[in-house]
């Protein structure tokens, strides 16, 4: 795959596992692999800046989900921190910092597995609590956060603050808290960080305050004010005010000290009764920090170091071959049960036939299996001391698992696809992602229950959920459900006929196409009906939409035309009144030079942007327009050579009340 194409891959994958991390806390890929496509595409972007994308992953933090809860704006942004995966990498940190000619000493905390957060707090009393969101803009969660008793509710100081931390659920929380869910038939959480993110989200606090969350805090905005100048001061006057801090933080004097540090916890976390998956490791003094400043995503004076995944030996039984929603077929190792992080993995993945081949992973071979970012358990490599004599090596099947037709590879892809849209595998998997978190969300709906009204007949496609309270009385006889849970799953059907237009097309499962993608397309095709008609040359004009989404997009609904319709019939069509984006600039690009008179660059994008054209950093015979300012640059001339429109602010503004 040419640099160009695999960084568009890389970005619509990792926007995707992004949203699934940071909105819907149920990601489906680990902390190993996700760390690994991220590094890949900054080294490509590195290497071919002409390609970056602006949506790339490594130009924003995390990312925001549109719901029901109320936006906070932060005026000092929450940014993330960047990785570090050895000890080498550690000293090279401490190179650059040392680069801005300062002899640093460093404060070493434990890396809570939890949900980033912001209190505030009002002459000592708490008024507001918020998600992260994407650094920027979070989510207003104060009614939960009321429910956390380590949060406290009154300081010891009367202050106008405001404090920043991760709320986490306890490891004996999280077991008990999935055998409950069990017992009443519901999936468990994957994870403590799965549990805390759900739990924080809830519009219901009383369901919050069932979950028994945590807090610990870490960082104070604006110390200055409180006469702090170390962050070491800052954990102590966290203490002072009432705040839980993470008690095993270290003060180091020097980074061999911090690799000590990060040396002793890797097994001993182990003993903690929460998760944590690495260190922060920070720039003690504040005036040091502010010298050293920060970048557009992440401060240059901090870091984070991940620990090794959690690694185990069991016995590889059998490979068994999964079906997705559009035709991936994923090889899955069978396992002798093994308890990894506290809890017992039988499956694993194994990504496909690359993957498996490479590490020459056989039936019968003793295995290393990690539970990559204690989340998704994946073989890691083979004991080859142990393989048997009579070991036969792995070969993909080429007719799928389900349906027996023929497997296609693409050239540029390492997965294998089932082309026949009449698999009862791609059927059953794109009905379990309709009813799904990311996707319609429908409680109560989830992938075991979907199966078997699947297998009952049921359901043969999505809008047959809608007619399922046709069959109320046949449903309560269906071992597991009952009369309330029965009301109560048609109730939450019917309930999603509200969800926003970006919802239902996320649902839809068009390859390429997830929430972000989804988001876009609703701006510009304000109803289902619209989108339908779009063509591929009207899509691709659309910033951020390339001709693979675009064709699949077109693609998709030639063949679901019918479907489609009878979705809108049944009531889920929702119309967004107030998202339609002018298509004034649909496909122009514009490049800006010079200092503009009234307005702002940011202003000028935002305009271009909501009447549907792009901005560029450079000039190019692709280049539509080139907006003057006075002083302008070498944009100007370039501009000239090329013959490109040059256009005053004036003539921009008629343009745009034109």
């Amino acid at each position: 795959m040419d640099p160009k194409n695999r960084i568009e891959y890389l970005v619509n994958l990792l926007n995707r596992y992004n949203e699934e991390y940071y909105i819907y806390d149920s990601p489906t890929v680990s902390d190993f692999e996700y760390d690994a496509l991220m590094r890949e595409l900054e080294d490509l972007e590195k290497n071919y800046p002409e390609y970056v994308l602006p949506n790339s992953p490594t130009r924003k933090v995390g990312d925001y989900v549109e719901s029901k809860l109320e936006k906070v704006y932060y005026s000092t942004p929450m940014i993330s921190l960047a990785n570090a995966f050895s000890h080498d990498e550690l000293r090279e940190f401490d190179k650059r910092v040392k680069s801005f000619g300062v002899i640093p000493t460093y404060v070493c905390e434990l890396k809570i597995d939890g949900i980033a957060s912001s209190s505030h707090f009002t002459n000592g009393k708490f008024t507001l609590g918020a998600t992260r969101g994407n650094g920027a803009v979070g989510e207003n969660i104060t009614n939960n956060m009321l429910t956390i008793k380590s949060l406290p509710k009154e300081l010891k100081m009367k202050l106008d603050v405001e404090v920043r931390g991760e709320v986490y659920m306890k490891k004996t929380v999280f077991e008990s808290l999935n055998e409950e869910r069990i017992k009443n038939g519901e999936d468990p959480f994957k994870n403590p960080r799965n549990a805390a993110g759900g739990s924080l989200r809830q519009l219901d606090s009383s369901i919050t305050r069932d979950r028994e969350l945590d807090l610990f805090v870490y960082t104070l905005v604006n110390p200055e004010k409180y006469g702090i100048k170390k962050q070491s001061e800052a954990l102590e006057f966290f203490t002072a005010l009432g705040f839980e801090v993470n008690p095993n933080w270290r003060l180091c004097k020097d980074i061999e000290e911090v690799i000590n540090y990060v040396e002793d916890w890797k097994d001993k976390r182990k003993e903690l009764n929460y998760e944590t998956d690495g260190v922060v490791i920070k720039v003690n003094d504040f005036a040091m920090q502010e010298l050293i400043g920060s970048t557009v995503k992440s401060p240059r004076y901090a870091i984070a170091y991940k620990f090794p995944a959690l690694e185990v030996e069991t016995k590889l039984l059998d490979i068994k071959f999964t079906i997705g929603r559009t035709g991936v077929v994923t090889p899955n190792a069978v396992l002798t049960p093994v308890m990894i992080a506290g809890s017992l993995v039988q499956r694993a993945t194994l990504n496909n036939e690359d993957f498996v081949i490479t590490r020459d992973i056989r039936i019968g071979d003793t295995v290393v299996v990690r539970k990559a970012g204690e989340i998704i358990p994946e073989v890691v490599r083979v004991n080859l001391d142990k393989r048997s004599s009579d070991s036969v090596p792995f070969k993909m099947i080429d007719t799928c698992p389900i349906c027996g037709s023929r497997l296609v590879r693409n050239e540029a892809e390492a997965d294998h696809y089932c082309l026949n849209e009449n698999c009862e595998g791609r059927i059953k998997a794109n009905l379990i992602y309709f009813a799904s978190r990311p996707a319609m969300n429908i409680e109560g709906l989830g992938e075991r229950l979907v199966s078997d009204l699947y297998d009952l007949n049921y359901i043969r496609k999505i809008t047959d959920f809608y007619r399922l309270k046709f069959y109320q009385k046949d449903l309560e006889l269906i071992e597991g459900l009952g009369q309330k849970s029965v009301q109560t799953l048609l109730d939450n059907i019917e309930l999603s006929k509200n969800n926003s237009l970006p919802l239902v097309i996320t649902s839809l499962g068009i390859r390429f196409v997830g929430g972000k993608v989804s988001k876009t397309l609703a701006k510009y095709y304000n109803s289902l009906s619209k989108l339908m008609d779009a063509k591929v040359e009207d899509l691709v004009a659309i910033k951020d939409i390339g001709i693979q989404i675009a064709k699949s997009v077109v693609e998709f609904f030639d063949k679901n035309r019918d479907l489609i319709n009878e979705l809108i019939e049944i009531g889920v069509n929702p119309i967004e009144e107030n998202a339609s984006v002018s298509q004034k600039f649909l496909g122009k690009t514009f490049v800006l030079t010079g200092k503009l008179e009234n307005l702002t660059r940011e202003d000028a994008t935002r305009i271009i942007e909501e009447n549907g054209g792009t901005t560029s950093s450079s000039v190019s015979k692709k280049t539509d327009y080139v907006l003057l300012g006075t002083d302008p640059g070498s944009k100007y001339t370039k501009a000239v050579e090329l013959g490109i429109k040059i256009i005053s602010e004036e003539e921009f503004m008629n343009l745009v009340n034109s």
